[in-house]
């Protein structure tokens, strides 16, 4: 079907924002030639799924209606941790039917969900080295209520389902499409920051190696800030977003920690990096210092109430670069995409805190943006929140 259509609406159903976006095909070339973003109806969406169908199809049909897209087709995300599964797995190289067979047993023994009819699908990713007896496979599974849910809401809002596709294989696609150029040799974790949950998905140029989800977002900051302030969520995401600046030395403060097996005289124990990709119990933190506001200064009370929140999103980012460096990988770069990594200073304070250079993700390089209804200033102010909805839309750029 993908290569039939000539244009796609990318839909991307979050939790705080819907974000639609029309590409087209010029020549070889993609063109977007519509963008919208609205705010998801409260309570509609969390990060277990689509909760309220009706008011989300509502939202998305005055969505698409505002951005002016003309296609019929839409290709969406399916995500929420009790919506969808995404593993890469490696097995042994063998013909198309021997892993089809091989692919329903991994499935059927990896099946997550409490309801039993799901929908699965698995691809082989390529690249592969030529001499290696291995191959790696991307799957995907999700409950059959939740494709029911996600393919009415997008019928209920005058659309028709191309494709469903998953986060992972979103990103993969905006990477090779925008950042072939600069990432084709390099491995990349792709930090995609929502308001309930961030993904962290490490590449190697736009091969998939290793998919995560953290329940971790920007709604828990905006949260914390309202807990501080005494004042509502919706007041507390304007001050997230207008006076909260990470400080330049946050980086080096809050790394302050106190190591027990520094002591001279105590044994040093071997270092054991955790799988944050298994399904074993996180292990505890390292004890940390208390770091009193003063440290900051002063005027940095609204950083120190965000700041324990912030501290776990930087573990999480943390463990996942340390485990696949403890594999023989290196991480080469770190992107950050999502409405709740618009924070001011949060790109330094990654680089700084995990060592990795951090940079705001852009998913329109490289991209004609011809979307008549917006203006440039929107789409600089918000093209973080569309990454995946661009992904979506480049579907029709791949098999």
């Amino acid at each position: 079907m993908a290569k039939k259509l000539t244009s796609v609406l990318g839909i991307d159903i979050g939790s705080r924002k819907i974000k639609v976006c029309e590409v087209r095909t010029q020549g070889r070339e993609p063109v977007v030639t519509a963008l919208a973003i609205v705010d998801t109806p409260e309570g509609a969406v969390d990060h277990q799924g689509i909760y309220n169908a009706e008011a989300v199809s509502a939202a998305l049909k005055q969505a698409i209606a505002q951005s002016g897209a003309g296609s019929g087709p839409a290709v969406v995300t399916i995500a929420g941790q009790s919506s969808v599964l995404v593993r890469t797995l490696e097995v042994p190289k063998m013909n198309p039917a021997d892993l089809k067979e091989h692919m329903q047993w991994e499935i059927s023994r990896n099946i997550p969900f409490a309801e039993s009819t799901v929908v699965s699908d698995f691809k082989p990713l390529g690249g592969d080295d030529p001499a290696s007896a291995n191959m790696d496979v991307v799957m995907a599974m999700a409950p059959q209520s939740a494709i029911d849910t996600v393919v009415d809401v997008v019928k209920k809002a005058g659309r028709q389902i191309a494709a469903i596709d998953v986060e992972p294989l979103s990103m993969a696609r905006s990477l090779q499409i925008s950042y072939g150029d600069e990432f084709a040799d390099k491995t990349i974790c792709f930090v995609d920051m929502g308001g309930t949950t961030c993904a962290i998905n490490i590449y190697y140029g736009s091969k998939l190696i290793m998919p995560r989800q953290i329940p971790i977002g920007g709604d828990l900051i905006t949260k914390a800030i309202a807990d501080d302030r005494v004042i509502p969520i919706s007041d507390a995401e304007a001050v997230k977003l207008n006076e909260l600046v990470i400080p330049e030395n946050a980086a080096e403060v809050r790394s302050a920690v106190v190591n027990p097996f520094d002591v001279p005289g105590v044994p040093t124990q071997e270092f054991q990096p955790y799988n944050p990709f298994s399904d074993d119990p996180v292990p505890a933190a390292e004890p940390s210092t208390e770091i009193a506001p003063a440290s900051l200064g002063a005027s940095d009370r609204l950083f120190n109430a965000v700041a324990p929140i912030l501290d776990d999103f930087i573990s999480e980012i943390r463990r996942s670069v340390d485990y696949f460096q403890s594999r023989g990988g290196t991480v080469d770069r770190i992107v950050l995409a999502g409405g709740g990594s618009k924070i001011k200073g949060l790109n330094d304070f990654i680089s700084k805190s995990v060592g990795v250079q951090c940079d705001a993700y852009d998913p329109t390089r490289r991209l004609n943006v011809n979307a008549k209804k917006v203006t440039p200033e929107f789409v600089h102010e918000h093209q973080q929140e569309f990454a995946m909805a661009i992904g979506n839309g480049l579907y029709i750029f791949f098999d």
